[in-house]
């Protein structure tokens, strides 16, 4: 399932989607040059949504993901918990490729073959 292009997340930048149709966002990618990682939009914490605005994903300095809930700082590349009450928790990764066009998609059967982000 297509998300989006590339280049439509901001280098150093992350961005939410709701590519089931939920009626919210459950899905968020954050970019840093060409490495692209997806997580579920649940901090392990209580499984609240992370960003207090529309695709506010990022503390102030662009470093970590961070929770709005509570304040947990996650690493954006790999989904660990740096700072906060879910301490060594992670996120839960969506699996991701990037098409060679240049698309974003949730991974399934029909893309395996295609480039890990």
């Amino acid at each position: 399932m297509r998300l989006c292009h590339l280049l439509d997340v901001p280098d150093g930048g992350a961005r939410g989607f709701d590519p089931h149709a939920a009626g919210h966002v459950t899905v968020f990618v954050v970019r840093r040059g060409t490495q692209v990682r997806a997580w579920q939009d649940a901090c392990p914490h209580h499984g609240t949504p992370l960003p207090w605005r529309k695709d506010a994903y990022l503390d102030p300095s662009g470093e970590h993901v961070v929770c709005a809930a509570h304040g947990a700082l996650f690493d954006p590349l790999t989904g660990i918990c740096t700072l906060g009450p879910c301490l060594g928790d992670a996120l839960t990764p969506v699996p991701l490729h990037i098409h060679s066009d240049g698309g974003l998609h949730l991974a399934d059967e029909n893309n395996s073959k295609e480039t890990l982000a």
